[in-house]
């Protein structure tokens, strides 16, 4: 009997994992095509505004100051600036690991694995430092 209800439980937890690989998949997935979709979302209006632009590349030309900050794209593209779209866009395909781990820290509490949460934890805390450790030196 014992060893029925170790399998059972097994099955179980087996279901559980694939359950959760799933979730996680199809995070990444919508994740990605999310942001593919905002980025030609951005890139058709840029380019039926602008069909004969070349890229300079002899003089450096910098973004604007609203392109340079989270919040400033995110105005701007509400505003319907066709660059802050397609910088939109990339912050969401930035953002989707980073929705991956932290899905995960959730995933494994559930599970009651503290090693695993404690892991998940470092590599999100690692994530973010590398995004936003410049505003901690500077």
């Amino acid at each position: 009997m014992a060893a029925a209800e170790k399998s059972g439980r097994r099955r179980i937890q087996d279901w559980y994992d694939q359950r959760i690989e799933n979730i996680i998949a199809q995070l990444l997935r919508a994740g990605v095509l999310t942001a593919a979709l905002v980025v030609i979302g951005g890139a058709i209006p840029y380019l039926a505004s602008n069909p004969r632009a070349r890229a300079n590349y002899r003089t450096y030309h910098g973004e604007t100051p609203e392109l340079k900050t989270v919040h400033g794209i995110v105005h701007s593209a509400f505003s319907g600036n066709p660059l802050a779209i397609m910088q939109l866009g990339l912050l969401l395909l930035i953002a989707t690991p980073i929705a991956r781990v932290v899905f995960s820290v959730f995933a494994f509490a559930r599970e009651d694995d503290r090693m695993y949460v404690a892991f998940t934890l470092i590599v999100l805390a690692v994530l973010l430092y590398s995004l936003f450790g410049s505003f901690l030196i500077a």
